[in-house]
């Protein structure tokens, strides 16, 4: 039994292989689909497609539903939870009702049994390419007798099985994304729908899952667009309806190349474990391919609201570290302090004193990025070894002695710190970087970081005099 809905309610799916950890392309199709559900107030599925049972783990479905349930990526129907029982969303279990749609072909002539070896496929192909033409099957078995089938599989032969694909047909669609598409039925060939050790093709119970669950719009990655012709001669031959398919580009690092660890991608697991905020990683993530207008931080709801199929790109999308960076800052500063708290984790925790809790999350909060930088801004405040960077000693060297020894003496004389820089700047004759630089490296280590004005109150006026001894 499949799942119904109402004909006028928008129904998208993400229909992922659990064969490994999610990756970050997989994810943007998922939120893509669940973004345009969204927009019109539908459903989103969440289908496993787990048939290839040798490479299918139930740690990658778990992992899985752990990164979209992270994104906030909600499905209306799917696996329940990562312990319960495989049902109606997991592919494996609906085996018996792909025999029934296979029967269902072979029955009107639509499909047949193919005996041809890999060996012979192989050669065929090899021949048709080196003639320049597109490799296609050649159809020498599409007019075995029954008698020959059932010769061949009493001598213990197991076939595939072959749809029969329409001849002179054209078969035409309007992508989503890419409009309109036109495909020459000869140029495809009958193509295998099941393989020869009884296990269902992709395109076969994607298709026809797709038609039962009643999904209505398909985004997908470019690299199904030739399954598609495929894909609606078969719903077409079962007489089930096909959604609407959109085929979005691919996204490639910075090279050029298709994204892998090498030139900038991560898991959503190593986002997560790096301090990311979901909310970061999505508002990226939606514009990776797709053109908004408001290019302010949303909320999924509001990326929904907005989204809209014509606005993705055919062109590759580049993943960019730096605009990954920008939305973590933005989703930082959309977060209340008790979220930011509880982000930097305890080892930041145990190093702040409760009386400097609040001016410290207002002090770094715009100067970090991760969890890491926080504990990092944590040892610099509240910590005696202070680690000096190298534009940092720099700036301490060519300030010299003597800054440093007026600088602890106004700083001990004056308690307004922004008076006392000026005192500082006007008796040590410097103005501009060459005062705030040295000043800035002697108490942090750093030539860049939080207000000026705010550093004495989170070191104290002592712990100020001290670091500005110690760089003299």
């Amino acid at each position: 039994m499949s799942a119904t809905s109402s004909s006028d309610t928008v129904v998208t799916r993400f229909a992922p292989s659990p064969t490994g950890f999610v990756h970050l392309g997989n994810i943007r199709t998922a939120l893509f689909n669940v973004l345009l559900s969204g927009k019109h107030g539908g459903d989103f599925l969440l289908r496993i497609e787990d048939t290839d049972q040798e490479r299918s783990k139930d740690e990658y479905t778990a992992a899985l539903m752990e990164d979209m349930r992270w994104l906030s990526l909600h499905w209306a129907r799917g696996p329940v939870d990562d312990d319960g029982k495989p049902g109606e969303y997991h592919q494996s279990q609906r085996l018996p009702l792909y025999q029934e749609y296979y029967d269902k072909l072979e029955e009107v002539g639509q499909a047949y049994p193919c005996f041809c070896s890999a060996q012979r496929l192989a050669v065929l192909r090899k021949t048709q390419l080196s003639a320049g033409q597109p490799p296609r099957y050649d159809g020498i078995c599409a007019n075995l007798s029954k008698e020959e089938v059932e010769k061949k599989i009493t001598e213990g032969q197991k076939p595939t099985l072959r749809f029969r694909v329409p001849k002179s047909e054209e078969v035409t669609f309007n992508d989503l994304v890419r409009g309109d598409q036109r495909f020459n039925s000869d140029d495809i060939g009958d193509f295998i729908i099941r393989r020869g050790d009884g296990t269902p093709a992709f395109f076969f119970t994607n298709a026809v899952d797709d038609g039962l669950m009643n999904v209505t719009h398909v985004l997908r990655g470019d690299d199904h667009l030739t399954n598609t012709p495929r894909q609606l001669m078969i719903l077409s031959a079962l007489g089930i309806r096909h959604p609407e398919y959109g085929h979005i580009s691919l996204i490639i690092g910075d090279d050029g190349s298709p994204l892998s660890k090498r030139n900038g991608s991560m898991g959503i697991r190593e986002m997560r474990e790096q301090g990311y905020f979901p909310e970061a990683v999505v508002n990226y993530l939606a514009r990776l391919g797709h053109y908004y207008a408001d290019n302010s931080y949303m909320s999924i709801e509001q990326l929904a609201a907005q989204f809209d199929a014509s606005h993705l790109g055919k062109a590759p999308a580049h993943f960019d570290m730096v605009q990954l960076q920008h939305w973590q800052k933005e989703a930082l500063a959309a977060a209340d302090d008790d979220t930011v708290w509880q982000w930097l984790g305890e080892a930041v925790h145990k190093q702040i004193p409760a009386d400097k809790k609040e001016l410290f999350l207002s002090v770094v909060k715009p100067n970090i990025g991760n969890p890491q930088e926080g504990l990092d801004w944590a040892n610099v405040f509240f910590t005696d070894e202070l680690i000096i960077e190298d534009d940092a000693q720099q700036a301490i060297d060519e300030a010299g002695k003597e800054f440093y020894e007026i600088a602890a003496k106004i700083f001990t004389e004056e308690p307004d710190f922004k008076a006392a820089i000026k005192t500082i700047g006007a008796q040590a004759s410097k103005k501009g970087k060459a005062l705030f630089w040295p000043i800035r490296a002697a108490l942090t280590g750093k030539v860049h970081g939080p207000e000026m004005s705010d550093l004495s109150v989170l070191l104290g006026v002592d712990e100020v005099v001290a670091r500005c001894k110690r760089a003299s």
